[in-house]
């Protein structure tokens, strides 16, 4: 299945939204059996952002799965991009 990264940015001031959502957004990523690898971007020790790499069907399905992610609909970021990739090393 193609692989794709996910780039999110948070909005500023939301990290308490992110951290009360962070429950709910890790059984979602553990529950989807979509995610290889993830983990927050961090600034002064404190988390910002996402980096996610998902398997999908295609670029469409990778966008729409990413819409319906729990920091989303606790409008914890300010950007999300997600564009397809392919592993070289690891």
């Amino acid at each position: 299945m193609p692989l794709f990264a996910v780039i999110c940015r948070d909005k500023p001031g939301r990290l308490n939204a992110r951290m009360t959502t962070r429950e709910a957004h890790l059984a979602w990523l553990n529950g989807s059996g979509r995610v290889q690898l993830a983990g927050p971007f961090l600034e002064d020790g404190n988390p910002c952002g996402s980096l996610l790499i998902i398997e999908a069907d295609d670029l469409d399905a990778a966008k729409a799965w990413v819409a319906e992610d729990p920091y989303a609909a606790a409008d914890v970021f300010d950007s999300v991009e997600v564009m397809a990739w392919r592993k070289a090393i690891g």
